[in-house]
């Protein structure tokens, strides 16, 4: 028989004494391990949602740096234009006044464009800020998702052990997991 197998056969054999057993430890350490599943599922989940979160607000951060920068552009290209057409008004000649109109038409332009472009920036800023705010509680949740599922291994060491220890150490773990997540959402 392999070896994983016989580990397997193990287990169950445990798991039949426990239930024949009939011992309040067991029923105990039962009901914390389905608890315990529970919570590491749902603070995985959370884990999950804020990794995402994180990785989706640090993707739109880009986009508007991408925008910014095509507004700070065109403003450049204003700047020019309108350096050229005040330089072709300054020569005189026929269109000189069109010329010069076009030249304060341009840089009135800039404004708007340069205010457009500063407003990207700061939805930027802010994207930025909520990235990092989400990647923080997707660190602490890790942590926690992990003491979690911890937890429920070592509970499962009172079951096979028949002790009290493990369980207790595990309620500690999971009470650190479960304070550790709520820690990540203050």
């Amino acid at each position: 028989m392999p070896e994983s197998a016989l580990e397997e056969f193990e287990a169950h054999e445990h798991a039949q004494h426990a239930v024949h057993a009939n011992s309040p430890l067991i029923s105990q350490v039962t009901f914390t391990i389905a608890v315990l599943a529970v919570a590491a599922a749902v603070v995985a989940s959370l884990e999950t949602t804020e990794g995402d979160k994180a990785i989706i607000a640090k993707n739109d951060a880009v986009l508007q740096q991408n925008k910014a920068t095509d507004q700070w552009n065109f403003y450049e290209s204003k700047s020019l234009k309108k350096n050229l057409y005040t330089l072709a008004a300054e020569q005189g000649g026929p269109k000189a006044a069109d010329y010069a109109k076009t030249a304060a038409r341009n840089g009135a332009d800039q404004g708007d464009i340069q205010r457009a472009a500063k407003a990207l920036e700061a939805r930027r800023d802010a994207l930025d800020a909520e990235a990092e705010a989400h990647e923080h509680r997707h660190g602490r949740l890790t942590i926690a998702s992990t003491l979690l599922h911890m937890s429920i291994a070592i509970a499962t060491l009172a079951i096979i052990l028949a002790r009290r220890w493990p369980w207790v150490v595990s309620l500690a773990l999971a009470a650190a997991g479960m304070a550790l997540t709520g820690w990540a959402y203050l």
